[in-house]
């Protein structure tokens, strides 16, 4: 029995290579019986011109295939499904399928889905003039070098290590190069056991909250904040205090003297940007020794600081191992590869991994391995050079057209990073301005998920140049202009 031509047809909306598309095309018809056993399928010349793609594309499809056991060849016969091929089992559904008759509401003990977090936009690409934050650029990123240290990493020299199930450790040449390159580089130092590899900043303050509070203590962030910490410390049940952020950062003289543990990021105080100045550095760690409280340090976008060195990390200054150090990957590489780390006593870590354990294990051995490599073989810091240029000149750019513009910025930048804080002019919404400038094409972040009363923050929104390119700066900003212009005569 041979396959018709016509069944065959590539799937516009796989991304992948014609090989791929051509494998997945005919693995996927195996696998749903389609193509039974023994079935003969067209030639390699037939497929290729039925197809429209090289007859060598073809050829190496077949080949991978039979080398996963889909297909057979014969001779000169050509190639047929093998008997011996991969199937799907498969069930008759029941009649019942599709009916859900639990009452929800009564059997959902805790509801963690009433968190006010940012909407990120699945298809932000499509858009014009994205300036959405946190996204990676692919047009700056190393695609080749990343590609290699991933084979390396599933070579047969590293397989054992990035496959195993390496319970509650991490990934020792991970680990080393933290522990000697980057950390030295924000003046700290420490040993593997007190570094933790975590699943991204986000799991890192969850573990700190979960580990440091409980419903007697109390924690204080900064307001505006990161948003995800609060869910994090609003899912410990502890006491959580607000405090205001002014051009230095956070401001010590709101912090309540019953404080446990304090939050902040002094490096790019998300989301105003500011930079928290040496003197208060010190100020805080000085009443953190007074008041006996502990301080969880989000390093967040230092390797952004291109245009000015950045301050020394809370933690390179800290003489009584009171300050936790948090760090990530997420920014300088992807935000998908979802590996950060944190720093702290043995005593803290020991408890940290514990709890990672039992939620996680560890993060992906592959991930581990495949950032280390890149790490080690310095091409990550050619990534942050590069993307430190580009970053710096879309800054320019996008300051050059906000003042011709006369938007009004409400954040103060000290050293860099990779977006503006805006705000409106009154009465404005900015959840209203977003929803208008989408309609032309044009994507802004509303500010008020940032802050503790959502509507303190009507009238903030940040802008980012992290992921558009400098050509279309001016002319988003533009209309972001023009539409503001627009709410004012209505």
């Amino acid at each position: 029995m041979s396959i018709p031509i016509d069944t065959f047809f590539l799937d516009p909306k796989f991304e992948g290579t014609l090989q791929q598309k051509i494998q997945r095309m005919i693995s996927e018809g195996v696998l749903s019986a389609r193509f039974p056993p023994g079935a003969k399928l067209p030639s390699s010349r037939k497929l290729a011109a039925h197809l429209g793609v090289s007859r060598i594309t073809v050829t190496l499809a077949y080949s991978e295939l039979v080398s996963d056991d889909y297909l057979i060849a014969k001779g000169r016969s050509g190639y047929y499904v093998s008997p011996t091929a991969p199937q799907r089992t498969r069930f008759d559904l029941p009649k019942t399928a599709g009916r859900d008759s639990v009452d929800w509401n009564r059997a959902i003990g805790q509801r963690y889905s009433n968190q006010i977090m940012p909407e990120k936009p699945v298809d932000w690409r499509t858009y014009p003039y994205p300036f959405i934050y946190g996204q990676a650029d692919e047009k700056i990123f190393d695609h080749s070098n990343w590609r290699q240290c991933a084979m390396q990493a599933l070579g047969k020299r590293e397989f054992s290590i990035v496959t195993a199930d390496s319970y509650e450790r991490d990934d020792p040449e991970l680990v080393k190069y933290i522990a000697l390159n980057t950390l030295p580089r924000r003046g700290i130092h420490a040993r593997p056991e007190q570094i933790l590899i975590t699943m991204g900043a986000q799991n890192a303050l969850w573990l700190s909250a979960q580990v440091l509070l409980n419903q007697r203590r109390t924690a204080a962030m900064e307001n505006p904040g990161y948003p995800g910490l609060r869910v994090a410390l609003n899912l410990a049940r502890c006491n959580v205090v607000s405090v205001p952020v002014d051009k230095d950062g956070m401001q010590l003289d709101a912090l309540p003297g019953e404080t446990d543990v304090v939050f902040t990021a002094p490096s790019h105080h998300c989301p105003t940007n500011v930079t928290m100045p040496l003197e208060r550095r010190h100020a805080l760690l000085e009443m953190a020794a007074r008041h006996d409280f502990l301080i969880v340090e989000d390093d967040y976008e230092f390797e952004m600081s291109f245009l000015n060195p950045p301050e020394p990390a809370l933690k390179s200054l800290d003489e009584e191992g009171r300050v936790i150090y948090v760090g990530s990957f997420s920014k300088s590489l992807f935000p998908g590869l979802r590996l950060g780390y944190m720093v702290g006593s043995e005593t803290f870590i020991h408890e940290a991994r514990a709890l990672r354990a039992a939620i996680l294990r560890h993060p992906p051995g592959h991930l581990q391995r495949t950032t280390a490599n890149f790490l080690s073989l310095g091409h990550y810091d050619a990534l942050v050079a590069r993307m430190g240029q580009v970053y710096r000149q879309r800054r320019e750019v996008m300051q050059t057209a906000i003042a011709r513009c006369g938007l009004q910025t409400a954040g103060v930048d000290v050293s860099g990073g990779s977006s503006f804080w805006m705000k409106t002019p009154a009465p404005i919404d900015a959840q209203d301005l977003a929803a208008a400038l989408k309609q032309r094409g044009v994507l802004i972040e509303p500010g008020h998920v940032f802050f503790e009363y959502p509507e303190d923050g009507s009238r903030y929104y940040r802008i980012a140049y992290s992921s558009i390119e400098s050509a279309k700066i001016d002319a988003g900003i533009t209309i972001i202009a023009e539409t503001i212009d627009g709410f004012r005569h209505t």
